[in-house]
């Protein structure tokens, strides 16, 4: 930075015009704030210039922000909008899925049918329960039916309706989830009372360590480095979870709160549960921030023992800033002398005594976790009142999907796809999940490709040799590694962009898709081998879980292609393996939302969902089948209809009929009309709206009323035609001439309420 001030004075006495192109708005906001107060002497313009250059002759400068920070990202083959990852709708159903309605428990569903209701017609759902028992469940009572998510492969038994089996599954679920939110309640209470040194706002070291960042940051990445640096500016223990896929990103966030914790004077500790995974890590912090005076050393078995006793002594005293280790960190002989950060990636996988020393530093000091395990939306949702989260799925500009083959196991398959690789000057992983024939199979890579370097890591090498033959892959001198699942976690090799899988149909979908994520973490496009062995009949689901691997390729795909496993394993990391018997009995979603309102129990707060208003009509609404034909996709889009909570949001979806399908038909225009007038009820607390002939009939829900100035209002603006009923709910009938199906009279109606409520509320 002091040369470019030093070149923009310079060239600023010259009366020559400077412009600083920078890639991004938010590199050019910190390009500014590190300018101070020469910003006023420069021009800076957002985009892209290959190199700049400087002509004082025609007066004028050009420079680049990657020239000035020494960042070689090429430029984007096409412009490309800012992407999210694709999110499968999980909650699609289809014909044949268990599906858990809240008031009559686990049945089938069977499809969408037309049903006449009362002089109109609606689709419903159609559900099976026990034996030949069906229920058919209106477009407005969607939201009590939720996709059934158990265990990977677990069949649940129907309910029978009329049983009252189901409802003590529920009152035991209950029960169980009331002493699971009881302990979060107790463990994060006490987070709250607990108080820490506060952080102080970002310095100039801090903007220019994040402009050094090689790539542009994708919108969550951002999202979640703010939302970290306000937790860690508060006089409250952070302890937030960040989520993302794999390679996303979340690595350069938590190397931005390390910084941010040593700019403040304090220690910071990563915590990881492989070696393997400690040496990346290691690597990867000290190349972040060679450029300032931060020391980072690591702490595992791969340092000798009077290695480690230098640096344990070392950290006492607080020469070292940034500790990488493994559960060696949590040894009795660590002592910090002003630890301030502590970061968890993949927590779930320490083991037990573990995670109770993890538990002792916790309460002490801000703690950021990660995870590569998808969190679902309604894990989410449950927890989110209680442990702040930052989800990362916004996939990184130019990240291309892997492509995925399944293949017999063939060694012409084998040349083509590793000499195609390092023909480009890439590197291979070849994995082998086998000690025992590991250098067997080594010896038959060579004699195939005698020209090629390999190399072999496993857990059971030593550990000098394990972190050499690592390092040696990473320093690019081997052109292939044979390894275990050893590589499985957090790994990152920016060279490699091939994977073979030897014996694919041994890994479970979640360890397929993991493994897949090793490569593909650049711009270059990655390609993944899924081998099987020739003349080798694979069981059903071995087969089924290689298919969806290479039908599910894009960017983001864990949300889909691992549901059930990835999301099981998601909840038992956060809430312990013992929920998963509560959790297989009712079903995910279900468990989750029961989840969440034990904890608003519990917590005194009142967020009660409102009670969906019911509306009786004689008008068609439904998405005809000549307009959405799919039927998977009409039962998505009468879920949102049905999820919806406000009018802006109903205009969304109403666009997006029109942009998708073209202009929307009468039934679903009143499908939408239907949608709009629920949203209003429900504010004034409105169970019940039936169109009678020429008269609407609205029911108040127990202990809802309008205030007798409201009444007033309707009796005036309605000139008579309004009557009241008093008992126990308030009944309002407008009387009137025939026009329609009144929809707008009772748009008209709740509109004089909302307002006359507002008015006479303030």
């Amino acid at each position: 930075m002091e040369s470019l001030i030093r070149l923009i004075g310079s060239l600023s006495k010259k009366a020559v015009d400077i412009l600083i192109f920078s890639e991004s708005p938010a590199q050019r906001e910190r390009l500014a704030d590190l300018l101070e107060d020469d910003e006023q002497l420069v021009h800076l313009p957002v985009g892209w210039v290959t190199s700049g250059f400087v002509w004082e002759q025609a007066g004028m400068a050009l420079l680049t922000d990657h020239e000035i920070f020494h960042r070689a990202l090429p430029r984007p083959s096409e412009k490309q909008k800012v992407r999210r990852a694709k999110s499968p709708d999980r909650e699609a159903l289809q014909i044949g899925d268990f599906v858990v309605h809240v008031d009559y428990g686990i049945g089938r569903y069977v499809g969408l049918e037309r049903v006449k209701v009362r002089e109109g017609e609606t689709e419903c759902l159609s559900l099976r329960y026990h034996g030949a028992d069906r229920i058919f469940v209106p477009l407005d009572q969607m939201i009590l039916v939720e996709k059934y998510i158990g265990k990977d492969g677990a069949v649940p038994a129907l309910d029978r309706l009329g049983s009252s089996k189901w409802q003590r599954t529920k009152a035991r679920t209950k029960k169980a989830l009331e002493a699971v939110a009881g302990e979060m309640l107790r463990v994060y209470a006490g987070r709250e009372i607990a108080t820490s040194k506060p952080f102080a706002g970002d310095t100039p070291w801090q903007k220019e360590l994040e402009a050094s960042f090689p790539f542009e940051e994708t919108p969550h990445q951002l999202r979640a480095t703010e939302e970290i640096k306000r937790d860690m500016e508060t006089s409250r223990p952070m302890d937030r979870l960040v989520c993302g896929d794999v390679g996303f990103g979340k690595t350069e966030v938590a190397i931005r709160a390390a910084f941010k914790a040593v700019n403040g004077g304090r220690q910071v500790a990563v915590l990881v549960p492989t070696t393997i995974l400690a040496l990346q890590h290691y690597r990867t912090f000290q190349e972040r921030m060679s450029s300032f005076p931060v020391r980072v050393e690591m702490l595992s078995r791969f340092k000798t023992p009077s290695e480690q006793k230098t640096i344990v002594e070392e950290l006492r005293k607080g020469v070292v800033d940034v500790v990488v280790g493994t559960h060696r960190l949590l040894s009795r002989d660590i002592e910090f002398n002003d630890l301030g950060l502590l970061v968890i990636d993949e927590e779930h996988r320490f083991g037990v005594r573990s995670k109770e020393k993890i538990k002792k530093i916790k309460h002490a000091v801000d703690v950021l976790s990660m995870t590569a395990t998808p969190i679902p939306r309604t894990l989410y949702m449950a927890l989110s009142g209680l442990r702040p989260m930052s989800v990362i799925d916004t996939p990184p500009r130019n990240r291309h999907p892997v492509k995925t083959e399944i293949a017999t196991f063939d060694e012409d398959t084998i040349v083509q796809a590793i000499t195609s690789e390092t023909a480009r000057g890439g590197q291979v992983f070849f994995l082998h999940n086998r000690v025992a024939s590991i250098y067997s199979m080594q010896a038959f890579l060579e004699r195939l490709m005698p020209e090629l370097r390999f190399g072999v890591a496993h857990g059971q090498m030593p550990e000098r040799q394990l972190e050499k033959t690592i390092s040696v892959f990473l320093d690019k001198k081997y052109d292939v590694l044979i390894s275990t699942t050893i590589i499985e976690s957090g790994l990152d090799f920016p060279n490699v962009n091939t994977i073979i899988i030897n014996r694919a149909d041994r890994f479970g979908l979640a360890d397929l898709y993991q493994l897949r994520g090793r490569v593909g973490r650049r711009e270059r496009q990655a390609y993944a081998y899924l081998f099987i062995p020739r003349n080798f009949m694979i069981t059903e689901n071995a087969d089924k879980r290689l298919q969806a691997m290479e039908e599910f390729a894009e960017l983001g795909s864990g949300y889909r292609l691992a549901m059930r496993d990835l999301e099981i394993r998601g909840a038992g990391n956060i809430l312990g393996v013992e929920q998963h018997g509560q959790l297989v009995a009712v079903g995910f979603d279900l468990y989750c939302k029961m989840l969440k309102e034990a904890i608003e129990e519990l917590s005194g707060e009142d967020k009660a969902a409102p009670t969906p208003c019911r509306i009786e009509t004689r008008l068609r609404c439904y998405l005809p089948e000549a307009y959405v034909e799919d039927q998977n996709e009409r039962m998505a889009l009468y879920k949102r209809l049905a999820r919806l909570e406000s009018p802006a949001e109903v205009d969304d979806v109403e666009a997006e009929l029109a942009d998708r399908f073209g202009a929307p038909p009468p039934e679903a225009i009143n499908l939408v009309s239907v949608t709009r007038l629920k949203l209003r009820a429900m504010t004034l607390g409105i169970g019940l709206i039936q169109f009678r002939p020429q008269r609407i009939v609205v029911e108040f829900l127990p202990g809802r009323a309008l205030l007798p100035q409201v009444c007033a209002r309707i009796v005036e603006t309605f000139e008579g035609r309004a009557l009241f009923k008093s008992g126990d709910t308030f009944g309002l009938t407008v009387t009137g001439p025939a026009s329609g199906c009144g929809l707008e009279q009772a748009k008209i109606l709740l509109d004089v309420a909302m307002a006359a409520s507002s008015d006479y509320s303030r």
